[in-house]
């Protein structure tokens, strides 16, 4: 038998990627590299760096001081994970600070890690790659908002292409402004005005990075009561944006506060706000989509192998769950394959796919409760380059996978995600999952041997061989109630 250092040892060391901005600090650690990277550590701290580098030139001796603090802290969980490669990056701050070098040096000689200061070009390049790994199809403008600098670059067909770094960020916005809201629009305006290709906006999507702005997105979500906390692909159209920024500098603090992971962003809310505003009116995109990916995943995504970079990431994470969870090993193409006369019109072949690569994932709850869990925990997965509307899709597939019909409580939990014909396309592929399952008790190579047709009115199942023997009552009841969903009636052949 296998030890279990032996099995350790077999297992993908963690990587391992440390970001040292200009507000806050942060130490991600993946599982491990690969399309479709899961965090097993993240933890950020708040030490202000760039606070003054505007004004005096220099990092901060307090900040600074917390930071050495905080980074051996650092250093010792990622010893202590077996974290295998490290990458550690410096952005803003220490950038354009003129103790920054020396910043970097005293980290080397405390901790051992390798600080490298990434220039202007770099950080906005690096941010765009992060948002590209996590929505591949992203066509647009890429706004990274630290608390220095605000990155913008033109993104599309998977590649970066013009960029440009402005000393934007909350912290370097309230000192160039002299603590004046309304000069600031001025600051941002004159800055702004100076990138000549901004009007490529137009019409486009403006995908937003950074933790200023994710805060704003919480903001925006309890005020629209949105059933869905997921920062990652959450949208906002242009007009209900420009709404919102209008209405934010009437809320209070307390009331903000309340929102949950927006209290320690409450002060630089309004300062965040006003690059935004202003790319918006400038701009002019189409709406706002909102990333959990950015320079801390670009710096992964860079060094991944070109054939890996293709992968699509929701599909690889749909994968390996699969790999690790489910029962059977789902021969996806053959299931696809047998699937392919009752597929609702209209459902994305991906979607498909991860609904074939999910379909079991919920084999070792209890069978009162497999449905429900299956359903909340597809809404919630931690995976990228898939919609809010899509998560929804796909949660009720599965649901109807093991219940055999969509509940009217989960249905309504996620009715505003949803567009028309929505829930009958998941009710139809769901009964059709189930169906297949049953048929094959788990082996797809079953299903080569029972054709599904759609003749006219009639949904037929035609058995041949020796498959014959599955026929039973269940797989009668199940082929009627899938038919059903399509208007049409059943036969067996």
């Amino acid at each position: 038998m296998r030890s279990r250092a032996a099995e350790r040892a077999r297992r993908p060391r963690p990587v391992g990627v440390l970001d040292v901005g200009s507000n806050s600090i942060r130490l991600v650690v993946f599982e491990h590299d690969g399309r479709a990277p899961v965090p097993v550590f993240n933890e950020k701290v708040l030490c202000g760096l760039g606070r003054g580098v505007a004004t005096t030139g220099r990092l901060d001796d307090g900040a600074m001081a917390d930071a050495h603090r905080n980074l051996a802290r650092f250093a010792g969980v990622a010893a202590a994970m077996g974290v295998g490669r490290m990458t550690a990056v410096a952005t803003a701050a220490v950038r354009e600070a003129g103790n920054g070098p020396a910043f970097v040096a005293e980290v080397r000689r405390r901790t051992g890690i390798r600080l490298f200061t990434l220039s202007g070009e770099e950080e906005a390049r690096t941010s765009a790659l992060g948002v590209l790994s996590g929505n591949p199809d992203a066509d647009g403008v890429m706004g990274d908002l630290g608390g220095a600098s605000l990155e913008l670059v033109d993104i599309g067909r998977g590649r970066t292409r013009a960029q440009v770094t402005l000393p934007l960020g909350p912290l370097a916005l309230t000192e160039l402004s002299g603590g004046s809201l309304k000069r600031a629009r001025g600051v941002v305006a004159a800055h702004l005005a100076e990138v000549p290709w901004l009007d490529r906006l137009a019409g486009r999507d403006l995908y937003l990075v950074g933790g200023s702005w994710r805060a704003l997105a919480r903001v925006h979500m309890a005020m629209a009561d949105y059933p869905l906390k997921i920062i990652h692909a959450y949208t906002v159209e242009a007009a209900a944006a420009r709404a919102f920024l209008g209405r934010l500098p009437g809320l209070g603090k307390a009331q903000l506060k309340r929102i949950p992971g927006v209290a320690r962003r409450v002060d630089g809310l309004l300062w965040a706000a006003v690059p935004l505003a202003e790319v918006v009116r400038i701009g002019k995109p189409r709406r706002l989509v909102f990333s959990s990916y950015g320079l801390r995943e670009g710096c992964l995504f860079e060094q991944l192998a070109p054939l890996v970079r293709r992968q699509d990431p929701l599909l690889a994470h749909a994968k390996e769950l699969a790999s690790r969870q489910a029962r059977f090993a789902p021969k996806v193409e053959e299931i696809l394959a047998w699937l392919k006369p009752v597929l609702p019109r209209g459902f994305p072949d991906r979607l498909v796919r991860a609904a074939v690569l999910l379909g079991d994932i919920g084999w070792q709850d209890h069978p009162d409760y497999r449905a429900e869990h299956a359903f909340w925990r597809i809404l919630r997965l931690p995976v990228v380059a898939i919609e809010h509307r899509e998560r929804a899709l796909l949660a009720l597939t599965v649901h109807v996978r093991y219940h055999g019909h969509i509940e009217a409580d989960l249905l309504a939990s996620v009715r505003r995600l949803l567009a028309p014909g929505d829930a009958e396309a998941a009710l139809t592929l769901g009964l059709a999952l189930r169906l297949g399952y049953t048929l094959a008790g788990g082996d797809s190579r079953a299903l080569a041997d029972v054709r599904l047709a759609i003749e006219g009115k009639n949904l037929s199942a035609t058995f041949r061989g020796n498959r014959r023997q599955l026929a039973g009552d269940v797989i009668g009841r199940r082929l009627a109630v899938l038919s059903g969903s399509l208007g049409i009636i059943s036969k067996i052949k």
